[in-house]
């Protein structure tokens, strides 16, 4: 043979022996296809998750190819605050953008993660629900937004990233009501959980919400047979979760596990088994994850470098970060309703942090009090039918909770009092402080005053610039909260300071420890002329309890009646006159002339969006100068 021919030989039987090797380097290197399927408002309300009362094949099944999270959580317990974190890898509480809903500017310097997909060379797609609860454009980040966005639309050949967002559990769906002999989930069959009172609404609306469950489960597997039928799912990695927990009353909106916990399953194929979370698929995964965590795992899938300003750890792909040891959750306003907690939870606790505790926790909030189940339990706790157990959701809350999530998993024993757990409430809370400051927790104003602070820019840019006193802000904070008799001296000092935000700690710190506060009354007196709403509003109320009604009432009157006020403002006023029972005369007629002056013009949905309206309407309910009646939403 010749040597020419002995090389070519060579060459192609070196080419021949290689090419598998070469094929598979090539397939590992290809970036994967994401498909994203998202639920509303529902907890592990799934057979996989151990709920036998759910008819859930399809995630089952999904379950049992993939991967199944059982400690992933929602950092903010409702939808526009979770997308918020999710679509910017950025805590809702540090954009900025915490309040259920806002259209706070959101800064340059945080990207949201499709744009940063796209620059990746990936066809991004969302059908259809944004709710980033941030002002701008969200449509302009996605390749196509819209009922008609599809992983179908990508160009041959580009990978995708595609979100589909089914709408089926969200707590609307709850509102219509289904009669029982239509509904596939019964009633009687339900095993209610000890904080729900059992009557006939609740348990209706828990055997509607496990239908909408299996409805939910069906549209799953449409998606799934869609993407099998394509010949892609062999290049697709799949996710399942919740945008939340919920829904039934006290869980959506609220920071504990059954607001927070979702379910969480990943579908990784074979091709892409270097990035399994563990040996094989059907297994469950117990790290801690949050939704915080997203958009860098989404970057260590496609292999693209975690940018700075990203708050979570990845958890999957070429660039797996630590598992944190703790996940951090947060509540503020909800619609019309004022409250802001903080929360911790490890592998074990739930330690919660309140810094409105001179609120109850299941405040009369009109969208969730839509529900029939929700105004049963009210109604029931004012027939005095509830047990103890059922009537703390109408109790004003402690300042801290601490919660063994494993013995206690309604949270419903509160630990924070027992000297048997006090090393883990002080690590708990030592944690909360720590992250807040890392954070640059934007709650630490109230959000009066966040326009006079940040102007047309972001409370994320604000609270790292030098005109921010961040540290000083945390203390006081801390300061107004502390467990017990509280430092009323120090109080009076915030009171005076020049900073809004400072004085609002301050007058905090004096209505948190009410029974201690006499002394303080000269120093309140002289703070009723105070320009900031919500630091007036708690100094009336503060006054108020001490017995000084009339000047109560003048500041409350004074704001209401100020039309350069905003609708936040005068909100937060009747949260507070609401919160306290505070009904004069001038109250009461300014009150019902405001809600006549706007029920013809405030239909719908935009009684919701109306807060300061939607709070009136509530208060003439409650007075019973209104009969009560549900919104047309139908």
């Amino acid at each position: 043979m010749k040597t020419g021919s002995l090389q070519l030989t060579l060459v192609i039987f070196f080419v021949y022996c290689t090419l598998p090797l070469l094929t598979k380097a090539q397939e590992q290197n290809v970036k994967p296809n994401i498909l994203w399927i998202t639920s509303e408002d529902n907890s592990p309300f799934l057979g996989c998750y151990g709920d036998e009362f759910a008819t859930t094949p399809t995630l089952d099944k999904l379950a049992s190819e993939g991967f199944r999270y059982t400690r992933a959580f929602a950092n903010s317990p409702v939808c526009s605050p979770a997308r918020n974190t999710i679509i910017t890898g950025v805590y809702a509480a540090s954009n900025g953008n915490e309040q259920m809903r806002s259209a706070y500017p959101k800064s340059e310097s945080v990207i949201p993660y499709p744009e940063l997909l796209r620059k990746a060379g990936y066809y991004c797609t969302n059908n259809v629900k944004t709710d980033y609860n941030y002002g701008g454009d969200w449509n302009s980040m996605w390749d196509e937004c819209s009922n008609k966005a599809h992983w179908k639309n990508a160009p041959e050949g580009k990978p995708f990233f595609a979100i589909f967002n089914l709408m089926t559990t969200h707590e609307s769906q709850i509102f219509p009501y289904n009669p029982d002999d239509k509904l596939r989930h019964k009633p009687e069959d339900v095993v209610l959980p000890p904080h729900h009172p059992d009557t006939k609404e609740m348990r209706h609306d828990w055997a509607q919400y496990y239908d909408k469950i299996e409805d939910m489960d069906v549209q799953v597997g449409e998606l799934l047979n869609e993407l099998e039928e394509s010949g892609l799912a062999e290049n697709t990695i799949v996710f399942y979760y919740s945008d939340h927990g919920g829904v039934l009353a006290r869980s959506k909106r609220y920071i504990f596990e059954t607001g927070t916990w979702v379910p969480f399953i990943v579908k990784i194929p074979e091709k892409y088994k270097q990035f399994f979370p563990a040996d094989k698929p059907g297994t469950s995964v117990d790290r801690n994850i949050s939704f915080v965590d997203l958009a860098p795992t989404l970057l260590s899938l496609v292999n693209e470098p975690k940018p700075g300003y990203m708050q979570g750890q990845a958890f999957l792909g070429t660039a797996i970060e630590p598992e944190p040891e703790y996940i951090h959750m947060t509540r503020s306003r909800m619609d019309e309703r004022v409250d802001m907690s903080r929360a911790v939870r490890d592998k074990k606790y739930r330690y919660i942090r309140n810094y409105m505790p001179y609120r109850i926790y299941l405040q009369h909030l009109a969208y969730l009090f839509q529900a029939r189940s929700a105004q049963s339990w009210e109604d029931y706790y004012l027939a005095g039918k509830c047990n103890d157990l059922q009537s703390l959701a109408f109790h004003i809350k402690p300042v801290e909770e601490l919660y063994d999530t494993e013995n206690d998993p309604n949270e419903l024993y509160n630990l924070a009092n027992d000297p048997a757990f006090k090393n883990v409430l002080e690590r708990m809370r030592k944690e909360n402080y720590r992250w807040m400051a890392e954070i640059r927790d934007v709650a630490l104003i109230p959000e009066t005053q966040y326009t006079a602070r940040a102007g047309e820019g972001s409370m994320y840019d604000y609270m790292r610039s030098e005109a921010c006193p961040f540290d000083v802000l945390l203390e006081a904070a801390e300061l107004a909260t502390l467990p017990g008799h509280g430092d009323i001296d120090k109080y009076i000092e915030l009171l005076k300071n020049e900073d809004s935000a400072l004085r609002y700690w301050g007058v905090s710190g004096l209505l948190i420890h009410i029974e201690n506060a006499k002394k303080a009354l000269p120093e309140l007196r002289n703070a009723v002329k105070e320009t900031e709403t919500s630091n007036a509003v708690l100094i009336a109320e503060t006054l108020s309890h001490l017995g000084e009604i009339d000047l109560a009432e003048s500041i409350y009157l004074r704001i209401l009646k100020d039309k350069n006020k905003t609708i936040l403002e005068r909100n937060f006023v009747l949260n507070s006159t609401d919160a306290i029972n505070f009904k004069t005369p001038e109250i009461e007629k300014w009150i019902k002339q405001y809600y006549e002056s706007k029920k013809e013009e405030t239909k719908g949905f935009a009684v919701f969006a109306t807060y300061d309206f939607s709070m009136c309407k509530t208060l003439l309910e409650k007075w019973g100068i209104l009969e009560r009646t549900s919104v047309s939403l139908y």
